[in-house]
């Protein structure tokens, strides 16, 4: 059985004294753009940009987007003037920031047997970094970046940890497995309770052998004991489950920013490619998707907010594609539309009691059933067509 694996990065897999790097960091940064930016203006704005990142629940904006927005206009500088000099930064000076780090004992040798086992195995790292910063620092913990399925990076990526549908935007990245998931981190508040309100098993590390916490070690200690507890576990008791309302509404925030993920960089060929004659290219899995949310969504949603006990209709879209022709419209147009009115529907989700999501209601395929429930079939919709756009992308 096929397990996937979300490695913590920081204190997880490299030793990273954030008491020593993040003030090595701060220097660095500030002296490399001294001649360009006032130190007392550089950090103000570093860290308004990164509180801005931590906070963003918004699925149209990657979190560099987030941040350049807020950076470049706090220090009165347009991204145009310093962008050279602070890549310049991250290929020059960062990597050498990393003295303060260590590797940490037992990440190379966990991660080299995850993958002769066969493991999908990402680092699910707080993307608050770009990616070049990041890569260094898998290379300080003594760890070839190429090797992993998924880094995540402030580039491409549109939730920091504390949110659920980062976790949720992980998982789509690598298509939404079908199989079990185990994230692993030190950070009960970042790394484990999110991952946990989006339905995922979790593993705890801090360092201290299990054998020394007692009975309810089961899932806690160091890299070893992580190792060993994987040789011995049922893997099926780590197949998730995304039937919670935080579950539901984390794969939902998340999928606008796991296609254009996908999606990034395809030409408009590929964007048209059919695998095979009957299978939906790129462009109509995205239209279908937009389409389905506009007219079909929408209107779920809001029949269970204004009717009691309603019948939840669902019109066959499956046939729109070439009704339609899809393989003539504008792919990034689509992706802006269907953000739009998935944000839309999210505005309406957001903030609703129990008593809403326990409401009845009767749908047209799956018979009796609820609010929660029939949110859940969107949800199951996106991942399924995410899956089919993954499988379409690898066959490019």
């Amino acid at each position: 059985m096929t397990l996937t694996l979300l490695l913590d990065l920081d204190d997880t897999l490299l030793d990273t004294n954030m008491d020593a790097f993040v003030p090595a960091y701060f220097q660095a940064l500030a002296k490399h753009l001294k001649g360009h930016v006032q130190p007392e203006s550089m950090l103000p704005a570093l860290m308004s940009g990164t509180q801005l990142m931590l906070a963003s629940d918004d699925p149209a904006h990657t979190l560099q987007e987030v941040f350049e927005a807020d950076f470049y206009p706090k220090l009165g500088i347009p991204k145009e003037q310093l962008g050279d000099v602070i890549e310049q930064f991250y290929d020059e000076v960062f990597p050498t920031i990393g003295r303060v780090t260590k590797k940490r004992e037992g990440a190379a040798e966990l991660v080299d047997w995850a993958f002769a086992q066969g493991y999908r195995v990402a680092v699910a790292t707080d993307p608050l970094f770009p990616r070049k910063a990041t890569l260094h620092r898998i290379r300080w913990a003594g760890l070839e970046p190429e090797r992993f399925d998924l880094v995540s990076s402030f580039e491409t990526f549109h939730f920091s940890k504390s949110h659920p549908a980062y976790f949720a935007e992980v998982l789509g990245r690598l298509g939404w497995p079908d199989s079990p998931v185990l994230m692993v981190g030190n950070d009960v508040e970042r790394d484990l309770v999110p991952a946990q309100r989006l339905g995922l098993a979790t593993y705890q590390i801090d360092g201290v052998p299990a054998s020394r916490f007692g009975p309810e070690a089961a899932r806690r200690g160091n890299l070893v004991d992580l190792r060993l507890w994987l040789e011995s576990a049922d893997l099926a008791l780590l197949e998730p489950s995304f039937k919670t309302t935080d579950a539901i509404l984390a794969v939902l925030a998340s999928t606008p920013g796991v296609l254009a993920g996908l999606s990034s960089g395809l030409c408009e060929t590929a964007w048209s490619y059919e695998p095979k004659p009957d299978d939906w290219a790129m462009i109509e899995i995205l239209c279908h998707l937009r389409d389905t949310e506009r007219e079909i969504h929408q209107m779920q949603v809001k029949t269970l907010l204004e009717e009691v006990s309603p019948f939840i209709p669902r019109p066959d879209a499956a046939v729109w594609a070439k009704q339609r022709q899809y393989l003539n419209e504008n792919a990034h147009l689509a992706l802006q539309e269907f953000t739009a009115s998935r944000i839309s529907i999210l505005s309406k989700l957001k903030g609703l009691g129990e008593d809403i999501w326990s409401r009845t209601a009767r749908h047209a395929i799956f018979g009796p059933s609820n609010f929660r429930e029939v949110v859940g079939f969107i949800a199951d919709h996106d991942r399924l067509h995410i899956q089919q756009a993954w499988n379409t992308i690898k066959t490019l």
